[in-house]
């Protein structure tokens, strides 16, 4: 594997540039340079990766919260949505594209959807595999993490990017010596139509709406063929199937496949966020239910977007 050297000769740099450059060079030297992966600077500065197909698709991941942010297709068109208060200042998480939610999905005993969204990810891999570029990224438990869950991991993340499809891989493992429990979802937003999408699959599903009071879902069945967003919709499926379709409401259907990810949400928030709602759906793919490892223990879950 390469490993790019980088001149330091930036004498004027501040921290906060001094760190954002250490992360940039950190990321080359970590295995990216390989065909169809680099690194750029990206929003705010921040370093992204970029995953580019010789089939015309195109993918960008920022280290910062192992964010994927855009996932644009042959021809252009982009099926993730970022959201006009999205910000690249390290301040909160992206708003948008593919969020993690680690150790905690949802509210909880610590911050709102955990803290791998707001802790900046390492590239320690990266391959090309038939044309397809591939790359790995890491997040591992520091003084910030510990601070709130006081437990030894380690995250891995593969993305691979194929001319239809974007496919993701997230392992979790206990590196501590004691056990711990975690929820996680992958927070996906789409662009999307919120009058025209739709989902299909998840007719027959045990339900924990949480529209009529957040605090307290209710639960039921789904007896929908095909579940729109005609308001406010917040809705964890419980046991959804392995396959969902959601029609964007533009002209596409995107296919999401997963491996081990049990539960799946919806959600629009409708008229509290009046500047962009109309423009993007959730469709996440979640484990609701606490996932036990033992030391050394691991736990896989797969995800693959594909179009048509």
């Amino acid at each position: 594997m390469a490993i790019v050297s980088i001149p330091f000769s930036l004498p004027h740099l501040n921290l906060r540039s001094v760190n954002r450059f250490s992360a940039m060079a950190s990321a080359r030297a970590n295995g990216v340079a390989t065909a169809g992966v680099k690194i750029s600077e990206g929003e705010g500065s921040l370093p992204k990766v970029v995953l580019t197909s010789p089939h015309g698709s195109e993918a960008e991941i920022y280290l910062y919260g192992g964010c994927l942010t855009s996932w644009k297709v042959p021809g252009g068109k982009d099926l993730l949505f970022v959201r006009p208060d999205a910000v690249f200042n390290k301040k909160k998480p992206i708003s948008g594209g593919l969020p993690h939610c680690f150790p905690q999905f949802g509210p909880g005993a610590i911050q709102q959807h955990g803290f791998a969204r707001n802790m900046e990810w390492s590239v320690v891999d990266s391959e090309n595999v038939e044309g397809d570029p591939v790359v790995t990224l890491e997040l591992k438990d520091e003084p910030y993490s510990r601070a709130m869950w006081d437990f030894g991991f380690q995250a891995l993340y593969k993305v691979i990017l194929n001319a239809k499809s974007i496919s993701t891989e997230l392992k979790i493992t206990n590196t501590d010596s004691k056990p711990f429990s975690f929820t996680t979802a992958l927070h996906t937003y789409f662009s999307a139509s919120v009058t025209g999408a739709s989902v299909k699959g998840l007719k027959g599903c045990k339900t924990l709406n949480k529209e009529p009071d957040p605090t307290n879902p209710l639960e039921g069945q789904e007896e929908r063929d095909v579940v729109t967003f005609p308001g406010f919709v917040d809705c964890v499926y419980l046991d959804a199937p392995a396959e969902l379709y959601l029609d964007n409401g533009l002209g596409d259907v995107i296919t999401i496949k997963n491996s081990n990810w049990t539960d799946a949400v919806l959600w629009n928030p409708h008229l509290q966020m009046e500047a962009c709602y109309k423009d993007f759906v959730c469709v996440e793919n979640a484990k609701i239910g606490k996932v036990d490892l033992q030391p050394s223990e691991s736990w896989i879950a797969t995800q693959q977007l594909s179009l048509g």
